[in-house]
């Protein structure tokens, strides 16, 4: 444990997070590359798409959460993960729009920015752990 923090589980969350970023730069680059979606609704949809897998990676596997409620524990870890996608936007936003870097080297590091907030937020605040 470091700061109330279970190793082991951060360790899982990275490996689901491995998941979800598969998913998210996957079906960012459909959208945004091959179909011309904006660049911003196609990060938050594969935002949205790659949270809703790792719900229930996390559910299951990173905190062995079973609590009957899923929905209302589904709505609570999408609360997060919105705040997860407002930190990971504006991060984008900061880095490609306003320093220029390129949008696929922010978008990576927005990934890991939001990542903190999303962990946080999901073991305190979803799976009250």
């Amino acid at each position: 444990m470091l700061f109330g923090i279970n190793i082991w589980q951060l360790i899982k969350f990275g490996v689901t997070g491995v998941a979800g970023f598969v998913i998210d730069f996957g079906v960012t680059y459909l959208l945004k590359e091959k179909l011309k979606v904006h660049k911003y609704i196609a990060n938050s949809v594969a935002f949205i798409l790659a949270a809703t897998n790792n719900y229930f990676l996390n559910r299951s596997w990173t905190f062995e959460n079973s609590d009957p409620d899923m929905t209302g524990q589904y709505i609570t870890f999408m609360i997060v993960s919105t705040g997860g996608l407002l930190v990971n936007n504006g991060t984008i936003w900061f880095l490609n729009d306003k320093r220029k870097i390129n949008f696929w080297l922010a978008k990576f590091l927005a990934v890991f920015v939001s990542m903190i907030w999303n962990f946080i937020g999901y073991k305190f605040f979803t799976f009250n752990q």
